[in-house]
């Protein structure tokens, strides 16, 4: 078993034993988004939870903040894991990342909860949404710790990225307010990847369970989830119920249940 001491400080996670897993956190978060989901995964899998560039105090990229770049930085931490495939797991923007990887052919199966991606190159909605949401925050930051201590108020704050904010510790909520206001690839980050093209994946080899969060206020099914189904033809599709768009805060029995379902059929 492996893992890291000082937690809060290290720009990733790694703990337990088994095949491989590797878990990538959505914009404006951090590796501590998985934090309740790998003590239920870590009997069974290498759990492996780095930070992505421009998130969690890790630098920027040198270049350019687009998909292909930040898939390479997560090519370049499971080369340094020792992975050269893995099993992926990832939340909206890591979700993206992880079929990425997939189609690069470092993933032994994909399950992408609520993927960021897919979206029209004129999206203007989500943007204005993070836009809006990191405004809120700065300006009500100084309240923040004082405001997380309440379940009520937990629940109102969080009410963008997931259903039961009431069940995110204070100490969580905190550090999510956080890590969006010092995500520095935010700048760059939302114009870049929605304003280019990429290619549909087609039909993988890799085992691709997408799973759409059923209560999902940042990027519901029903506006976002047709594209995927154009791009990823040969997925797997699944609704988590009464969770929103960062389901590992809501349920993470659920998610940690999910992934293992198919991690363990994909090994068979």
């Amino acid at each position: 078993m492996r893992t890291k001491t000082d937690r809060a400080a290290h720009p990733f996670y790694r703990v337990g034993t088994g095949e491989p897993l590797v878990l990538l956190h959505g914009g404006t978060s951090s590796w501590h988004c998985w934090e309740s989901v790998i003590p239920l995964l870590s009997g069974q899998h290498d759990v492996f939870a780095p930070n992505l560039p421009g998130h969690g105090g890790r630098p920027d990229l040198a270049g350019p903040y687009t998909i292909s770049a930040v898939t390479d930085a997560v090519e370049k931490s499971m080369d340094n894991a020792g992975f050269d495939t893995a099993h992926i797991a990832g939340n909206s923007l890591g979700g993206w990342l992880a079929m990425e990887l997939a189609r690069r052919g470092r993933a032994r199966s994909v399950v992408a909860l609520s993927p960021a991606g897919a979206w029209r190159t004129d999206e203007t909605r989500v943007p204005a949404l993070f836009q809006s949401m990191r405004k809120q925050m700065r300006l009500a930051y100084p309240l923040v710790p004082l405001v997380m201590r309440s379940p009520a108020l937990r629940r109102a704050a969080m009410r963008t990225i997931c259903e039961h904010g009431d069940r995110v510790s204070a100490r969580q909520a905190v550090r999510a307010s956080r890590n969006a206001l010092r995500c520095t690839a935010i700048r760059d980050y939302l114009p870049q990847v929605i304003a280019t093209e990429y290619e549909p994946y087609g039909t993988l080899d890799t085992p691709v369970l997408i799973a759409w969060s059923g209560r999902d206020r940042m990027i519901p099914a029903d506006r976002y989830a047709e594209g995927w189904r154009r791009w990823a033809p040969s997925a797997t599709w699944r609704t988590l119920p009464d969770v929103g768009h960062v389901p590992m805060y809501d349920d993470p029995a659920l998610v940690a249940n999910t992934i293992l379902e198919w991690t363990a059929s994909a090994a068979r």
